[in-house]
């Protein structure tokens, strides 16, 4: 996958996730269906994690260890619409300046992670399909809330 390819991939999935968080009702983002489903913040707030753990990664730094078992769970400051979808595109914007820094050759360079070696331009893809994963569990959320159309 060239650079322009991996950005234009990573910056997709973050663009479906900032239409279906705006297209949400603030009640949605600290609901629990069945007091067992993650709540919207819950979801942005791991998403967020995750690429924050990527990103050092990929710049050739040691992320801290991973600090959750288990499910991720938003903390208590972090659970009103504007505040998950500002922090998403933050995050977005500092991974996207990750990838923007990278030489192609850089892309498929090898880095270390918790589970061996592998490229930046995977961790890239993991990315992408993460967002993507989630962004389907908003559309379940949403349509359990009763909104079944195509917010992208």
């Amino acid at each position: 996958m060239t650079k322009a390819e991996t950005i234009e991939s990573v910056r997709g999935s973050f663009t479906i996730l900032e239409k279906d968080l705006i297209a949400m009702p603030e009640d949605l983002f600290t609901k629990s269906f069945q007091g067992k489903s993650r709540s919207v913040a819950d979801i942005i707030f791991e998403i967020n994690a995750v690429n924050d753990h990527i990103g050092a990664t990929i710049r050739g730094e040691t992320p801290a260890p991973w600090p959750y078992e288990g499910f991720v769970t938003a903390p208590p400051d972090f659970q009103a619409k504007e505040v998950v979808i500002a922090s998403l595109l933050a995050s977005r914007d500092r991974f996207m300046a990750t990838i923007d820094a990278l030489s192609e050759e850089d892309l498929l360079g090898t880095v270390q992670t918790e589970r061996g070696p592998t490229t930046s331009s995977a961790r890239c893809r993991f990315v992408a399909n993460h967002n993507w994963y989630h962004s389907g569990q908003l559309n379940f959320i949403q349509t359990l809330s009763g909104d079944d159309g195509w917010n992208w």
